[in-house]
């Protein structure tokens, strides 16, 4: 498997997009990290590829998405993560758009024990995929705006683009 990677201009910065391009000329994607989001990677590895044509799909989703033309994601996703952890990723993506759940919620909703919530809180904070796999519209137990890696402000405004009127949590 090749690493490649690509940029994107975005309304929460410029995005660094990567995926795993195997020999025969699969490919799906890895992560979407935005500036300054815990555990990131900033600046890619020497042995990442650049390689824009590979990630166009991906591109082109997002970019529909931040016009509002797009309220899912049709992309072959393959994060790495822990078997625990892929099932709360995997939840995540059958919240609605404009939707949200609360941290005890997701955990019923991936078939996990409510007293697993600081787990779950764990798994999606560590969610590669920002905004394909909407880790942003998990909220706190009383519907307060909670942790966020790419910060509170880039889950406001994703909360709000999302939003009937653009309403401001």
């Amino acid at each position: 498997m090749t690493t490649v990677f690509t940029t994107m201009a975005s309304p929460l910065g410029t995005l660094l997009l990567s995926g795993a391009l195997d020999p025969d000329g699969g490919f799906a994607l890895t992560a979407v990290t935005a500036p300054g989001q815990k555990g990131a990677v900033d600046t890619p590895p020497d042995d990442w590829r650049p390689d824009a044509d590979a990630l166009a799909p991906a591109v082109e989703q997002l970019t529909a998405y931040f016009a509002g033309g797009r309220t899912s994601f049709d992309l072959p996703l393959a994060p790495v993560g822990t078997p625990f952890r892929r099932r709360i990723w995997a939840a995540l993506d059958d919240i609605p758009f404009g939707s949200t759940l609360t941290y005890g919620q997701l955990a019923d909703a991936a078939g996990e024990s409510k007293l697993a919530v600081r787990a779950v809180g764990g798994a999606v904070g560590a969610n590669p995929l920002l905004i394909v796999r909407p880790c942003h519209r998990v909220m706190g137990a009383n519907g307060s705006l909670t942790g966020f890696a790419a910060g509170i402000d880039a889950k406001r405004w994703l909360l709000a683009h999302e939003s009937d009127g653009g309403r401001l949590f």
